[in-house]
C-alpha cells in the first residue's frame, strides 16, 4: 500500500508541474550569460512584456515577449545553431522559451538562471 501512495504522489507531482518535471534545462548564471554575450557566443532573448522591457533591459538583448515567441520564431532563425539564452524577470517564462526554442530545433538553448533580478543583483550592465 505503502508503495502505491508513492506512484500517485508522483503522478500528482508530474500532473502539478507538467512538463518541466520531465524537462532536462541547460540554464547559465547571469555572470556567465554577460560573458558568453560580451565574447559574442551566445544571444541573450528577453521575453517579458513590454512594459518591463521599457523599464530596464540588457544591452544588445533581442525582445520577444513570451506570449509572442512562437509566431516570430523567424527572427531568431540566425541563431538557430548558435548558444541563444533566455532570460525574463526571475527565471520561469526564460524556462517555458527554452523548451519552445528546442522544440523548434535550436541546437543549444539555456535558461538564466533568476533572470534579470539576479542580473541586477551581480551589478550588471542594464539599460
Amino acid at each position: 500500500m505503502r508503495l502505491f501512495s508513492k506512484y500517485c504522489q508522483l503522478g500528482v507531482l508530474l500532473l502539478i508541474t507538467g512538463p518541466f518535471a520531465l524537462a532536462e534545462t541547460d540554464t547559465v548564471s547571469p555572470k556567465a550569460a554577460s560573458a558568453m554575450q560580451g565574447e559574442d557566443k551566445a544571444v541573450i532573448v528577453d521575453v517579458r512584456e513590454d512594459d518591463e522591457w521599457n523599464a530596464h533591459h540588457i544591452p544588445g538583448a533581442i525582445h520577444i515577449p513570451l506570449g509572442q515567441l512562437n509566431e516570430r520564431l523567424a527572427e531568431l532563425e540566425p541563431y538557430k545553431n548558435r548558444p541563444v539564452i533566455t532570460q525574463c524577470q526571475s527565471g520561469l517564462r526564460s524556462a517555458k522559451a527554452q523548451l519552445t526554442l528546442n522544440s523548434a530545433g535550436f541546437s543549444k538553448v539555456y535558461s538564466m538562471d533568476g533572470g534579470i533580478q539576479a542580473w541586477d543583483e551581480q551589478g550588471l550592465a542594464t539599460e
